[in-house]
C-alpha cells in the first residue's frame, strides 16, 4: 500500500521539478527584459563621458566621485554595470526589431507564395538560392560597413537573410492547407483569394512562427553582437555588449571583468532563448503531428 502512495507522489515531484525547469528561461528573459526597460531609468550612463581617474577599477572599488563601481570600470573609467544594463537594452531593441521586420517580410512572402506557387514559388526559391551562397553574417558585415553606422542600418543588415526562415516555414503551412477541404470550399464559395490567406492560412502559421522567432532572436542579438565587436555596427553613441567585450581584449589579463561580464550576460540571453525555442519548437510540432 505504501508503494502504491509513494508512486504517484514520486510521478508528482519529478512533473513538478520538470515543470520548474521549463520556466527558468521564461523568469531569466523576463529579468533581461525589466533591466533593459527600468535600468536605464535608474542608472544614469553617458557613454561618451570618460571619467579617466577612475578607469581600471576592480569590482567594488570606490569611484572618485564617491560611488562604488559594482562591476567595475573600462580603460576609459566608464562605469560597466551601467554598460551592461544598457547593451541590454540595446540588443532588446535591435532583436525585437529585426526579428519583427524579418517576421513580417518572410510571412508575407511565405504565403503568398505557397498558396500562388507556380512562377512566384519559383521566383521565390531562386531568390533563397541567391542569398543562401553567401553567409548571413558576411552579407550583414558588408551592408553594415558600406554605410554609416546606426541602429537602421544594423537593423536592414540582419533583416536582409533573416526572413527566409519565415518564408520557408509559412510557405510549408501554406502548400499544406491550400489542398484542405475548407480553403476548397472557401475557393468555390467565391471568398477573394486574399481572405482566403488571412482568415484560412495565416492563423495556422502563429504556432511555427512564434517558435522561429525565439530562435532567430537568439541569433540576430549575437550577429548584433559581432557587428559591433568588428566595430561596423552601432555608432560610439550606443551601448553594445560587443563594444564593451571588444574594449577589453587587451586587459584580459589585468582587467578582465571588463570582456567577462558583460560576455556572461550575453551568453545566458543567448542559451535560454535558444532553450525557449527549443521548448516552443517541440510544443508546436507535436500539435502539428497531431493533427
Amino acid at each position: 500500500m505504501s508503494q502504491t502512495v509513494a508512486l504517484p507522489r514520486q510521478v508528482a515531484t519529478r512533473r513538478w521539478r520538470r515543470g520548474a525547469l521549463a520556466r527558468v528561461p521564461y523568469v531569466v528573459i523576463a529579468l533581461y527584459v525589466l533591466v533593459a526597460v527600468i535600468g536605464p531609468l535608474v542608472i544614469d550612463y553617458d557613454p561618451v563621458h570618460t571619467p579617466l581617474p577612475d578607469r581600471l577599477l576592480t569590482p567594488g572599488a570606490r569611484t572618485a566621485s564617491g560611488g562604488v563601481a559594482w562591476l567595475g570600470t573600462d580603460a576609459l573609467g566608464r562605469d560597466i554595470l551601467a554598460q551592461i544594463v544598457y547593451g541590454a537594452r540595446t540588443s532588446l531593441s535591435i532583436g525585437l526589431a529585426t526579428v519583427l521586420v524579418a517576421c513580417l517580410v518572410g510571412v508575407a512572402i511565405g504565403i503568398v507564395a505557397g498558396y500562388a506557387r507556380g512562377w512566384l514559388d519559383a521566383v521565390l526559391a531562386r531568390i533563397i538560392d541567391v542569398l543562401q551562397a553567401f553567409p548571413a553574417i558576411l552579407l550583414a558585415i558588408v551592408i553594415a560597413g558600406v554605410f554609416a553606422r546606426s541602429v537602421l542600418v544594423v537593423v536592414l543588415a540582419l533583416s536582409v537573410t533573416a526572413w527566409i526562415s519565415f518564408a520557408r516555414v509559412t510557405r510549408g503551412v501554406a502548400l499544406s492547407l491550400r489542398e484542405r477541404a475548407w480553403v476548397d470550399a472557401a475557393r468555390v464559395m467565391g471568398v477573394p483569394v486574399l481572405s482566403i490567406m488571412v482568415r484560412h492560412v495565416l492563423p495556422f502559421t502563429i504556432g511555427p512562427v512564434v517558435a522561429l522567432a525565439t530562435l532567430e532572436f537568439a541569433l540576430v542579438v549575437l550577429a548584433e553582437a559581432g557587428l559591433s565587436f568588428l566595430g561596423i555596427g552601432l555608432p560610439n553613441t550606443a551601448v553594445s555588449w560587443g563594444q564593451t567585450i571588444a574594449n577589453g581584449q587587451q586587459y584580459l589579463e589585468t582587467a578582465w571583468w571588463i570582456s567577462t561580464l558583460p560576455g556572461i550576460a550575453l551568453s545566458l540571453l543567448i542559451i535560454n532563448i535558444g532553450i525557449l525555442g527549443d521548448q516552443l519548437t517541440a510544443r508546436y510540432g507535436h500539435r502539428r503531428r497531431r493533427t
